[in-house]
């Protein structure tokens, strides 16, 4: 597995580059050798978050964690992404073919229950998406609550979604057509 390892307002040692890329490295024996791992390492006042992003086959798996100590960020968010493979072991492997995955054991956490019930959509809304400029799509998500968007922007003539961050920033999600 190949780590791109990048930080943010921190003075990153040589004992935490070590650490991530040890602790990272383990998740390697889920995915082929090829498989890119990207970490950001951030620290923003006092809270310390790790970012990994596994993408794979078509798949990407994401999970962040933010805690008061960078090495317990890291060890938080391994049992994150773990957990994350173990829910969703078999319909990733049935989009990827069957084999998917190189081991069946966990690796970080013994408490992983794989028989979770599946979630189901249980409403459909449909609503007219009419092309609007972004500072509009903020206003009227502003305006209705809710924490996203999704409107087609003016400018691209694209589907686009607006989301609220946790930091109180926005995101904006664009398609990209492969």
């Amino acid at each position: 597995m190949k780590i791109t390892l990048s930080w943010k307002n921190l003075e990153i040692t040589e004992a935490l580059k070590e650490q991530a890329y040890k602790k990272i490295q383990k998740l390697g024996r889920y995915f082929s050798d090829e498989t890119e791992a990207q970490v950001t390492m951030t620290v923003e006042n006092y809270r310390h978050i790790v970012e990994v992003t596994i993408p794979f086959n078509g798949v990407v798996i994401r999970a962040e964690e933010s805690t008061d100590d960078m090495y317990t960020s890291i060890d938080k968010v391994l049992d994150k992404l773990e957990r994350q493979i173990h829910k969703h072991r078999t319909k990733l492997e049935k989009k990827m073919k069957s084999g998917a995955f190189k081991y069946e054991k966990p690796l970080f956490s013994s408490e992983i229950d794989i028989d979770e019930k599946t979630p189901t959509v249980v409403k459909t809304k449909r609503f007219a998406v009419k092309p609007m400029s972004i500072e509009e799509a903020i206003l009227q998500m502003e305006l209705l609550g809710h924490s996203f968007f999704v409107f087609t922007n003016a400018k691209t003539n694209e589907v686009n979604v607006l989301y609220t961050r946790k930091v109180g920033n926005y995101g904006l999600i664009e398609p990209e057509y492969i």
